[in-house]
């Protein structure tokens, strides 16, 4: 399979986040394509397409230093050129993330769909950060029958708990402080006995910080992202904003996701 590809999508500004899914693609293969394009279809808002943290000679030196062999930097109208005719990402698409971002889903798989056709991977890589955008696209590609084997990569956090994301880079340091409470928010949910304890805490903990604006907070089922009834496979999921930055995380019920590992990431991919 000596030309068999692995694919790390992004949007650029890239992180340790972005780093570490690299890292892990050289476990599947040599050849490591990481494109870099910030697509519009999945923006309801035109401010924050606009506002979008952009660096792309600086995300090209860290992609090729992690050990990127192929880095893809199409425009927009290589990505769609003329009529553009989306997909679907269905009911599940409407959720959470879905619900308050009309059509946001629905462009994030016509994005892969033409990244898909244009590098042809064996193997793609996402980030469990972006956990409904992970399950949507999983799901999508089973349904569609592509050779393409999705891999969930785990989320990367702060030393100070955050979720490491492009959009920090908006934060103030005093925002920074405001944004910790959803890690802590999540590691306290998740040290709860009961489902309807955890969610409490969850809502409880968020609510203690006024800086914070709620978009949802819930304890969904892994397998169908409908309310979780036990911790079985359950994943708190939370979304919001500080101060005009739309934030969001997530974290297993059963299995917490600790904040180390950080400067290990940091360390490996930068020397």
């Amino acid at each position: 399979m000596s030309n068999s590809k692995v694919f790390v999508p992004t949007m650029g500004s890239l992180h340790a986040g972005h780093l570490s899914l690299i890292e892990i693609a050289k476990n599947y293969s040599s050849n490591i394509v990481v494109s870099i394009f910030v697509n519009p279809l999945q923006f309801e808002n035109p401010e924050d397409l606009a506002t979008y943290p952009r660096d792309i000679d600086g995300d090209i030196v860290q992609a090729r230093s992690a050990g990127a062999t192929e880095i893809w930097t199409p425009t927009v109208e290589e990505i769609y050129p003329g009529t553009v005719e989306q997909i679907s990402a269905g009911a599940i698409g409407k959720l959470y993330e879905g619900a308050g971002r009309a059509g946001h889903f629905d462009g994030v798989l016509t994005v892969v769909d033409r990244l898909f056709r244009h590098v042809q991977p064996t193997w793609a890589i996402f980030g469990e950060k972006d956990f409904q955008q992970l399950f949507i696209i999983k799901k999508w590609v089973k349904a569609s029958g592509l050779p393409i084997e999705i891999i969930g990569a785990p989320l990367i956090r702060d030393l100070d708990g955050l979720a490491l994301s492009s959009r920090n880079v908006r934060l103030t340091p005093d925002d920074r402080k405001t944004a910790r409470v959803i890690s802590r928010a999540l590691r306290q949910a998740t040290a709860e006995r009961s489902i309807d304890s955890a969610r409490d805490r969850l809502h409880d903990v968020l609510a203690s910080e006024p800086g914070f604006k709620l978009d949802y907070a819930e304890i969904i089922n892994e397998d169908n992202f409908e309310p979780a009834s036990s911790a079985r496979k359950g994943r708190a999921i939370v979304a919001g904003w500080v101060n005009g930055v739309r934030l969001l995380d997530n974290m297993s019920m059963s299995s917490p996701i600790s904040v180390s590992g950080i400067r290990e990431i940091q360390v490996k991919t930068l020397a």
